[in-house]
């Protein structure tokens, strides 16, 4: 692990520091480690027992802080990277602690099996048809509401108040369409926000058309774009389902890069993962309460055992993890596109079969980043080149030297938001934790 992947555990920035302030062995009484895990008493107000599960990355502290992983859980593993802690037995409060975690998923699906009841199809089938009768109603509202947007010209969009948007996103939350609704706050944010906001916000408005249309043709799609369509909606399967049902991958997964997002008092992660032998992307989606922790912890550039399944789709991305295995490895190479043409090619041809990924992995090999008048891009050896979006880039130029080096970032349709990179054999975070 290196300081930046640790720092990325923690749910925000003070903690982050407040955890390199007690990585250090004077904070500490009898630390340890064995192949599965690290533990170490940490003195303070109070002498607090920490313990870290490196299979998952998993914290577990005595200390009554609210936020996950609290700065001693932090703190901990900034001491065992500055020096590895002795390989010593474990104390019974670590070992107790580690064999309830390998239990409990054993007494949860034990518990389920007592305690389900059995469910009537037919009654099933009637709620369904009701919410699916729900969703019609609230787009068929949108598109009367698209229509005036479009009539009345894009530009009023741009002296619109916040409230305009809003409204028609809430009415979208009541007709049980919250992916509909959120992509309406996503064009929220479009009006007055780059000099041609005016086209991305129609490509937007086009695709919500697009989306509206294939709902109502259900039945007449392909059982995977149906699936696409229902979960662009916001009715995707339960994540029992895709557990029991999703199609299944075993790999050793590269954790190419991560991007947080906090939303009032919610915060969603996206995980991009690149199978190292089936290289097949995947995108692990979580969301935390703020100052809670995520369910599943990753840290960029390492290489992860396990299986994980995968929602059904008509471009399968997203997905759960069943298992993991072992203990993180660190990565030193990322397998990417050589030039732009061909991640271009590759990016077309997800998006025909699924037009409304909002989102997908980038990785490119052997680019240079550059500052062109006043535009940040990225170039390939052939002279292809992709802009960068997020601001300034000044620290991907410093890292590059003017030099190529592997980059991974977020594709967004028209422009990359940089993740990682790896140069000298070595992964640097570029951005995703803020």
């Amino acid at each position: 692990m290196s300081v930046e992947g640790v720092a990325a555990l923690a749910p925000d920035s003070r903690v982050a520091a407040a955890g390199r302030k007690l990585g250090v062995s004077g904070s500490w009484n009898s630390p340890g480690r064995s192949d599965g895990a690290l533990w170490g008493e940490c003195k303070g107000s109070a002498v607090y027992q920490v313990r870290v599960d490196l299979s998952d990355l998993a914290v577990k502290c005595s200390c009554p802080s609210r936020k996950h992983p609290c700065k001693h859980g932090i703190g901990l593993l900034f001491l065992n990277l500055e020096s590895p802690l002795p390989t010593v037995p474990a104390p019974d409060w670590v070992t107790d602690w580690l064999a309830r975690r390998a239990a409990g998923p054993k007494r949860r699906k034990s518990a389920a099996k007592r305690g389900g009841t059995v469910s009537d199809p037919e009654a099933k089938a009637k709620r369904a048809e009701k919410r699916l009768s729900r969703v019609a109603g609230g787009l068929d509202a949108l598109d009367l509401w698209m229509e005036d947007l479009v009539r009345d010209g894009l530009a009023t969009a741009g002296t619109r108040p916040a409230s305009f948007w809003e409204t028609q996103a809430k009415r979208m939350v009541d007709a049980q369409a919250p992916g509909v609704a959120a992509r309406l706050r996503h064009l929220s944010a479009l009006p007055n926000s780059s000099p041609d906001w005016t086209g991305r916000l129609l490509d937007g408005l086009g695709r919500l058309a697009l989306l509206s249309e294939a709902f109502r043709r259900l039945d007449a799609l392909d059982e995977p774009l149906a699936e696409s369509v229902r979960a662009e909606v916001g009715i995707p399967l339960p994540q029992e389902a895709v557990l029991d049902r999703g199609e299944r991958v075993s790999d050793d997964w590269i954790v190419l890069g991560q991007r947080t997002d906090d939303e009032w008092r919610l915060r969603t992660r996206r995980t991009w993962l690149l199978g190292g032998e089936s290289r097949r992307y995947a995108m692990i989606l979580q969301f935390a309460a703020s100052g809670a922790p995520f369910a599943e912890q990753f840290v960029s550039g390492t290489i992860v055992s396990g299986e994980l399944a995968f929602y059904p789709g008509a471009y399968p991305l997203r997905a759960v993890v069943r298992s993991r295995a072992g203990v993180a490895t660190r990565a030193v190479e990322l397998p990417g596109h050589r030039t732009v043409e061909a991640f271009l090619d590759h990016a077309s041809t997800i998006t025909a079969s699924q037009p409304w990924l909002e989102w997908l992995p980038a990785t490119l090999s052997g680019v240079v980043p550059l500052l062109d008048g006043e535009r940040w891009l990225v170039r390939d050896q052939d002279g292809g080149a992709l802009p960068l979006s997020g601001g300034e880039h000044w620290t991907l130029i410093s890292i590059s030297g003017g030099h190529p080096l592997d980059l991974v970032a977020e594709w967004e349709g028209g422009t990359l938001l940089p993740l990682g990179v790896v140069t000298g054999g070595r992964y640097r975070m570029i951005q995703g934790h803020e």
